[in-house]
């Protein structure tokens, strides 16, 4: 878990995950009400951000995904920036792109998806606030 405060500590400008696009994503705890954080691998999709929520193929969903399913109101370490973002499900036009560009980022992701077993993996679309 040195991920979170490497990425703290640098301005998300680096992280474990070497060369990979990573950011830092922090949401509202849905039961504690506390601010969670998780170093998240991601792509461009327009001007958003895509997260997949595969939880390394377990059959769960990650704790920051059901996070985000109950308060979609989220911030973003990204660089040097942090920025608010608003998190909403990927469309079923969007999830085979953006599942195809998360296994061209990650080619892990497949054998996620077959540890998963029956598990919807999510795919979360975050848009940034405008002020």
């Amino acid at each position: 878990m040195l991920d979170r405060p490497l990425m703290r500590l640098t301005g998300g400008r680096f992280s474990l995950t070497l060369g990979m696009p990573t950011l830092l994503l922090t949401t509202t705890g849905r039961k504690s009400g506390e601010l969670r954080s998780a170093p998240l691998l991601y792509m461009r999709h327009g001007d958003d951000l895509a997260l997949i929520g595969t939880s390394f193929g377990s059959t769960s969903h990650p704790a920051w995904y059901l996070n985000l399913m109950a308060n979609p109101q989220a911030s973003v370490l990204l660089k040097k920036e942090t920025f608010e973002v608003t998190a909403r499900e990927a469309t079923p036009e969007e999830r085979p792109v953006l599942w195809q560009k998360a296994t061209q980022v990650y080619g892990g992701y497949e054998k996620y998806l077959e540890r998963a077993g029956d598990r919807n993996i999510p795919i979360l679309v975050l848009a940034r606030k405008t002020r």
